[in-house]
């Protein structure tokens, strides 16, 4: 599905990668990322729709790292806002600096600011700090944001987000500036189930369920980090990998805390440390290096008793 915009076709395919090596604009390392080709459809329908993409799926399975990889492949800026408890809905647009205007106010009642300076306070708008959706309404060319989270937030925070995510503008109360998306950026908004979402807000969105990697896609994952990486280590490292998914799960449930794709990596990266044939040992026994996979006390004490004399 292919739109034009602004003179500029998009279409996201999943297939444009970073090279080894390559960095990002805050000069972080850039790995690949392998979408399946559900969730590229999923993408290019919110592009189309210009509607905000929900993301759900278990922590770990990609959904925030989404946003990189489209706004990598189509060449676009990233915004990401990362939801906390505390976040109001509002931050994503402006937050307005009354405070600071007080206080060079009562610099300027003590002849403390040049004329210059004096000048600022009466323009209400040197006081607003934009946000990332405040900033993404602004530019000429789309742009990518990243709502990381959002059930992170209070139940409000969701509805408080409507009509700015739905018509794409908002006024900044303060000054009364209207501010309208010259281009609708694409939105987005990632969600960890912790909370139900709003039916209002959810009308709004698409929505795409990540699923977990099975064993050939985990494998072309974890290749694509360590693409030097021996093919005997790195089936043995999946395999007893999913072996640990498949245990946690027996007890756990479908909505307990499994092992995750981000912390299979980081496995893989301490197993690479060490002699392949070691390794390949361990990985016959216990699970080596298992405080890399396994998080809580409660899990460490299943495992043992599960893998009781395994050595």
């Amino acid at each position: 599905m292919v739109e034009t915009i602004g003179r500029q076709f998009l279409e996201y395919t999943g297939k444009v990668q970073p090279k080894l090596g390559e960095k990002g604009a805050n000069g972080q390392l850039l790995y690949p990322y392998l979408p399946s080709s559900e969730l590229v459809e999923a993408v290019n329908l919110a592009i189309y729709l210009e509607r905000p993409l929900l993301l759900k799926g278990e922590p770990g399975c990609g959904k925030t790292l989404l946003a990189s990889a489209v706004a990598y492949e189509l060449n676009l800026k990233l915004e990401a806002w990362y939801i906390k408890s505390t976040s109001r809905a509002q931050d994503g647009l402006y937050t307005y600096d009354a405070v600071g205007r007080l206080r060079d106010a009562q610099l300027a009642a003590s002849g403390r600011l040049t004329a210059e300076q004096i000048l600022r306070i009466d323009d209400p708008s040197s006081y607003v700090r934009w946000g990332p959706l405040g900033r993404a309404f602004q530019q000429e060319k789309r742009i990518v944001v990243l709502i990381d989270e959002i059930d992170k937030a209070d139940i409000d925070f969701p509805n408080d987000l409507l009509l700015e995510l739905d018509q794409k503008r908002f006024i900044v109360e303060e000054t009364g500036q209207e501010i309208q998306a010259k281009v609708a950026p694409m939105v987005l908004i990632t969600s960890n189930d912790e909370k139900d979402l709003p039916d209002a807000f959810l009308r709004r969105c698409l929505f795409h369920y990540v699923e977990f990697p099975r064993s050939e896609r985990l494998i072309e994952i974890v290749n694509s980090h360590f693409p030097a990486a021996p093919q005997a280590l790195l089936d043995k490292a999946v395999t007893r990998f999913l072996q640990l998914r498949q245990e946690m799960g027996k007890y756990k449930g479908e909505a307990g805390k499994k092992v995750s794709t981000s912390e299979l990596i980081d496995w893989f990266r301490v197993l690479r440390r060490y002699p392949e044939d070691e390794v390949l040992a361990k990985l016959e026994g216990k699970i080596p290096y298992a405080g890399v996979l396994l998080k809580s006390w409660d899990d460490h004490i299943r495992y043992l008793s599960q893998n009781r004399g395994r050595e």
